[in-house]
């Protein structure tokens, strides 16, 4: 039998779960593989969203073998997912509640990836239109147009689920307990996705994805759940940690300063404007990184 074009859909300890783009008469769609020695020998990691060759497939048993992988188009480090195209920054604005600090680094994680951003307010049922109203009002001022969805009531699905179509894969992503999971499984009710309880009294998700999986929302669209985490670290460029950020990049366009390897931090010359709600952020962020690297050198 030929070789098969696929993509990798999950990970199970050593084996891939791939799915067919179109299978053989008589052979299962998603297949259960093992990886070739050579694609080891030669460092080629497979990892969820890879385009994959298998061969070797036993329909009886649902298993083949990954021959080859495909060049990616992207790649996202965590979570560890190939040829994304857009990222979705899932926040909520209760239980847990939304914290600036947390968005902001899960944000610019996003944006390093240079892909597109999608902002995902949920749990937007615990709070009154006005105080909703001010999130999306405070966001704009960040550079996004959030999406606001309750998994509960319904409210946003569907437009959640338009702006998905639209993308090859995307991938969800955000602090534990926010209602990943939940919003997939409104989205598609047949995955019934384990969906965890607040904790403790700081009101701290339990993490209920364990892995990097791939769902199909319609033919030529996927979404991948992750599992939550609390702190990304900050993107460990100081020179373009600046760039990250919608609203000054927004002013650096075209750019205001004299110099063009102006920090932004008050030199003479600069052009941009400090009155944004983020700037002290960005002055710390600025901080953390240099502190970073000039421990990293002495080390």
């Amino acid at each position: 039998m030929n070789a098969s074009a696929g993509i990798v859909v999950a990970l199970q300890a050593n084996y891939l779960e791939v799915e067919l783009d179109a299978a053989p008469v008589g052979v299962p769609r998603r297949l259960l593989c093992t990886r070739r020695t050579r694609l080891s020998h030669r460092g080629a990691a497979v990892h969820v969203g890879d385009r994959v060759l298998v061969e070797a497939i036993d329909k009886v048993q649902a298993r083949a073998v990954v021959a080859d992988v495909e060049p990616r188009i992207s790649w996202l480090g965590r979570p560890p997912v190939a040829n994304v195209s857009t990222v979705v920054v899932a926040l909520s604005v209760e239980k847990p509640g939304f914290d600036p600090n947390q968005a902001s680094r899960f944000l610019l994680t996003a944006e390093r990836t240079g892909l597109e951003v999608l902002l995902l307010l949920t749990k937007c049922d615990l709070v009154n239109t006005d105080q909703l109203l001010a999130y999306g009002k405070r966001l704009e001022g960040w550079g996004y147009e959030p999406l606001a969805i309750s998994s509960r009531t319904g409210d946003g699905i569907d437009a959640l689920r338009r702006r998905l179509s639209a993308s090859s894969l995307a991938v969800v992503c955000g602090p534990s307990g926010v209602g990943k999971s939940s919003a997939l499984n409104r989205l598609m009710p047949e995955l019934s996705l384990r969906v965890g309880a607040m904790s403790g009294r700081l009101q701290r998700g339990r993490h209920t994805t364990r892995h990097v999986e791939l769902f199909s929302l319609t033919e030529g669209s996927r979404i991948a759940d992750t599992p939550g985490f609390n702190r990304p670290d900050l993107p460990n460029d100081p020179k373009g940690f600046g760039l990250l950020f919608p609203e000054l990049r927004q002013q650096l366009d075209p750019w205001p300063c004299r110099f063009r390897d102006c920090s932004h931090v008050a030199e003479p010359g600069c052009g941009v404007d400090r009155d944004w709600e983020r700037y002290s952020f960005y002055i710390s962020g600025l901080e953390e990184l240099s502190s970073f690297n000039h421990s990293s050198r002495a080390d």
